[in-house]
């Protein structure tokens, strides 16, 4: 005690301070430790989720990712994909670029309130990954300019891919993959509206002879096969004839559906009548004699109706006709055409 009191104030003061810094430095200590243990749960809940959480200083682009999902989602490391504004940029998809920066610029320009968007961007390997975008200015610089944002950045690929899948269902036949019923009617409609006093065209309808025969002795595999093996030839011809490659013969949109069963429909801007005649002979004579499909040697026949239109005329009544023209093939020998 006595060496205590032999202390000048300025030792102990110094003493004091001594231990003052130590208490400090244990409670930096626990409070990194808290921190650390806080990030990495932070961390290992939005990984969980496929959820990214982003900082963006806005003067220098640079990013603080705190996690590692953004990386993930590209297919990058963060070696590879430095933590930059002009990273992100650069992998956002072509068609998707500008609009999005735009969205970007102008929250950042005070504009909007907040920076949403939906969009694509392109991954190592070369695919498509969508994300949903957010975020907002949590700070300003004293002259009011924004200085830091934040968001969040979300995997939404899985989901985009269902819906592909859902409207695809909608509107495709899932045998052929060409359009159905309900999606060829809306492409007749969309014409008209687009071509309004100049929608002219032919509707070809498609029906199978001895479908029925084929598909009962050979079984629904077989002539599951068989419809496909069709609906590619009809495909490919409209190419041909329609969107021909030669850039001094003239091109028309073309759709090609399957109304369920052994019918097939083509949808055509064109109504030459020289020309549909020639596509569809051509048609014809591909199955004028006999096939081979999967080890098996068969005879089908087709039998097409064909009906010109123009503005006036309603989908109903177009295939309505067509499909009677093809009737009356049916009725006189079959594997024909004959226009309405």
């Amino acid at each position: 005690m006595a060496l205590q009191d032999n202390k000048t104030p300025q030792q102990l003061e110094l003493e004091q301070c001594k231990l003052k810094i130590k208490q400090l430095e244990r409670e930096n200590s626990h409070l990194t430790l808290v921190n650390k243990r806080i990030n990495e749960q932070l961390n290992a809940a939005l990984d969980g989720t496929g959820l990214c959480l982003w900082e963006q200083h806005i003067p220098s682009g640079n990013l603080t990712i705190f996690n590692q999902q953004w990386g993930h989602l590209l297919g990058f490391t963060r070696q590879e994909l430095p933590a930059h504004i002009s990273s992100w940029k650069n992998n956002l998809h072509p068609e998707d670029k500008d609009w999005v920066i735009e969205a970007f610029d102008n929250h950042i320009a005070g504009k909007s309130e907040t920076y949403e968007a939906v969009h694509r961007m392109i991954h190592k390997d070369g695919s498509v990954a969508w994300v949903s975008d957010r975020g907002r200015i949590i700070e300003y610089d004293i002259n009011g300019k924004p200085l830091r944002i934040m968001g969040t950045h979300i995997d939404v690929t899985k989901e985009k891919r269902y819906e592909a899948d859902l409207a695809k269902l909608a509107h495709r036949d899932p045998l052929t993959n060409l359009l159905n019923r309900t999606a060829l009617v809306n492409a007749f409609e969309q014409e008209k509206q687009q071509q309004k006093k100049h929608h002219l065209g032919a509707l070809c309808f498609i029906d199978l002879d001895g479908f029925k025969i084929i598909n009962d002795h050979l079984g629904h595999r077989y002539g599951d096969s068989l419809l496909i093996h069709i609906a590619k030839a009809l495909t490919r011809l409209c190419k041909q004839f329609f969107a021909p490659t030669d850039a001094t013969t003239e091109q028309y949109r073309f759709h090609v559906a399957r109304f369920g069963g052994d019918e097939f429909v083509i949808l055509t801007q064109c109504n030459q009548v020289e020309r549909l005649t020639e596509m569809a002979n051509t048609l014809l004579a591909l199955y004028r004699q006999p096939i081979q499909l999967e080890g098996e040697t068969i005879r089908i026949g087709l039998s097409i109706g064909i009906s010109l239109f123009d503005e006036l005329d309603e989908f109903a009544n177009v295939c309505e006709q067509a499909d009677k023209a093809m009737y009356s093939v049916k009725k006189h020998g079959k594997h024909n055409v004959l226009f309405w």
